[in-house]
């Protein structure tokens, strides 16, 4: 159990953070209207029916939700399986593992409840480029993801015989 508790800890701090931000959001943004927060980045609200880069988003809301679900469900199973392939304690792989399904939680969430994913933080440089908008359970996946390859390409390679 012990373990667990960084991976657990980690997962509920992101779906927290995720779920806050995003009602606070939806309760004092406009939609649609960027409002800049620092140089190239903005809080601008949205919605987004499909996946990253709004992926399947023309499809109708009784294929994408059931589709996006599944997959949000085999991701907490491969974080699940990963956790407990871990060769001993780990905190770095527990954080990691963590973050993506806390990530993974808070996109489903948003799913299940409105049928598609709130969106709100946008960089980039305006005219020029601007990263499709995301949320923190975005961030969180995408930072567990990092953290694991880094983990990985940081591990000592094996002796050649």
């Amino acid at each position: 159990m012990r373990r667990l508790l960084p991976l657990l800890l980690a997962a509920l701090a992101t779906l927290g953070l995720d779920q806050a931000s995003k009602a606070l959001v939806m309760q004092r943004l406009p939609y649609g209207q960027p409002q800049p927060l620092l140089p190239h980045v903005w809080l601008t609200y949205v919605q987004n029916p499909g996946a990253a880069f709004s992926l399947l988003d023309g499809f109708s809301p009784a294929v994408r939700v059931p589709f996006f679900a599944l997959a949000s469900l085999a991701a907490l199973a491969v974080v699940a399986w990963a956790w407990k392939s871990l060769p001993g304690r780990d905190r770095l792989s527990e954080l990691a593992l963590g973050l993506i399904a806390g990530g993974a939680l808070g996109n489903l969430l948003d799913r299940l409840r409105f049928t598609r994913v709130i969106d709100f933080i946008e960089v980039g440089v305006r005219g020029v480029y601007t990263w499709p908008v995301f949320n923190v359970a975005d961030s969180a996946v995408c930072a567990g993801v990092g953290l694991l390859l880094l983990k990985a390409l940081r591990a000592p390679k094996p002796k050649q015989p």
